[in-house]
């Protein structure tokens, strides 16, 4: 089973995640270098240009828009958070603030002993599919406790990551 970490960071109170100590922003990046690579074959971009847009290509959701999110991460999200043809619920969105413009969703299935995250999507790519990204099973008690006792930090920890191919401190 995995760890799961939530957090809110900068004033906008934006929710974090981290899975087993890395931020699931790095996930994602992880999961869709390959599928960006195929896109933008022709791109003029560094290495590092790359990266910087891999890592911040999401961010995460105001609590404003999820309103209750002990009932959100436990898969209840309200209707407008969900992705209607599969049921997932968004977990981050685009570093605009609209999150609409480029959500994550998962499949969230809770149980009395698990919580579980699947089959991960971009719904504004469906030839991607499903990406290459858990799923993660979580202990429903160290779920529910990291959830209801989110640490708060003034910036944003991607901001202060190290180099690529080193581990997440942040």
């Amino acid at each position: 089973m995995q760890s799961i970490e939530f957090f809110t960071y900068t004033s906008a109170f934006l929710w974090g995640i981290r899975v087993d100590g890395a931020d699931l922003r790095v996930h994602a990046a992880d999961a869709t270098r390959a599928l960006w690579r195929q896109e933008q074959s022709h791109d003029e971009r560094t290495p590092e240009d790359t990266e910087h847009f891999l890592l911040n290509q999401y961010a995460g959701l105001t609590g404003s828009d999820l309103r209750d999110p002990v009932s959100h991460f436990l898969g209840e999200a309200a209707p407008e958070l969900r992705h209607t043809p599969t049921g997932a619920t968004v977990v981050l969105g685009c570093p605009c603030g609209i999150w609409e413009c480029w959500p994550l969703y998962t499949r969230i299935t809770a149980t009395a002993e698990t919580v579980t995250w699947s089959a991960f999507r971009q719904p504004h790519r469906p030839a991607w599919g499903d990406l290459a990204l858990g799923p993660f099973v979580f202990p429903r008690p160290d779920y529910e406790e990291a959830l209801t006792n989110a640490a708060h930090f003034a910036e944003d920890s991607l901001t202060a990551l190290p180099p690529a191919g080193t581990p997440d401190v942040g």
